[in-house]
């Protein structure tokens, strides 16, 4: 993800301004932080710092009594990921900074990573965008607390039901949660849902996935950048919409993309039908006179 941002910098504005950014990223499995780290020499993405451990218990960007703050934060993490309760998130370092909306559950880590996410962003226009289980969108219990204290703190910008098929190791639907810490005027108090469900071409090399063109890509950030309701596709609703459904972020609710109902011509298709029934009955003709002959 810090190749595909750096590289995003470079397209939109040149080298010389991708050079001026810094990107940090830690990742707990030594062979996937080494191989992030050869990839960026390739590239040659030089100001890029790179860290292992566990991001949830020990995160390694530190400044004074807490944790270090950034202009944008985005992530992958494991969706559903296990063994992070509070009493093992308790064992970590800066806990009460970082999970002040509440701890997870022992079966997923969804709302802790967004949480630990929130606390990376810097207080002042801080943005988050986040790829994670759809799930977390709508399952009750402890993440529904927590999503409903974030919601109330008006830091969800944007819901973007992602299409299915898109990752290699799931077949199920994902969504981007984009937080912002300064929403602007016209954006407060609401959220945005888009459903790109629809929004897909077939993998040109795996049969099975699917996956997000260029054009793709432009559709969605257009809705997004002119936060803009397309009926069927995106929607812009109330926070105290969300909260009369109890806070359930399911895009589905909201945005659903209508069917097409196809014209049907009945005047057309009835000639055509007498048409067939013409031809069938000149056939069974033709099958009456040759079971005739072999009598």
């Amino acid at each position: 993800m810090l190749i595909v941002s750096y590289k995003h910098v470079e397209d939109l504005r040149g080298r010389i301004e991708a050079d001026k950014l810094f990107l940090y990223g830690q990742e707990a499995n030594p062979k996937t932080l080494a191989l992030g780290k050869m990839n960026l020499y390739i590239h040659d993405i030089k100001n890029a710092h790179v860290m292992q451990g566990d991001t949830l218990l020990y995160p390694k960007f530190k400044r004074g009594d807490g944790i270090n703050t950034f202009d944008i934060v985005i992530a992958n993490p494991p969706w559903n990921q296990d063994g992070y309760e509070e009493k093992v998130l308790k064992k970590g370092e800066f806990w009460k900074a970082r999970f002040k909306y509440g701890f997870v559950s022992k079966q997923s880590a969804d709302w802790a990573w967004i949480q630990h996410m929130l606390a990376s962003a810097k207080k002042d226009g801080g943005k988050i965008g986040v790829v994670i289980d759809n799930g977390c969108l709508f399952r009750s219990g402890k993440e529904r607390a927590i999503r409903a204290k974030i919601l109330d703190d008006d830091l969800i910008e944007c819901v973007i039901l992602l299409p299915e098929k898109l990752f290699y190791n799931t077949g199920a639907p994902g969504a981007i949660i984009i937080l912002n810490k300064k929403k602007q005027v016209k954006r407060k108090n609401k959220v945005l849902f888009i459903n790109t469900s629809s929004e897909f071409e077939k993998h040109p090399g795996v049969r099975k996935l699917n996956i997000l063109t260029d054009k793709n890509i432009k559709n969605i950030n257009k809705i997004y950048k002119d936060f803009r309701e397309n009926e069927g596709v995106s929607r812009v609703v109330s926070l105290d919409e969300i909260k009369e459904n109890d806070y359930n972020m399911n895009v589905t609710l909201y945005a659903f993309p209508q069917e097409e109902i196809e014209e049907i011509d009945i005047a057309k298709e009835w000639k055509g039908l007498k048409e067939k029934e013409k031809e069938i009955k000149e056939i069974e003709n033709k099958i009456e006179g040759f079971l005739k002959t072999i009598k």
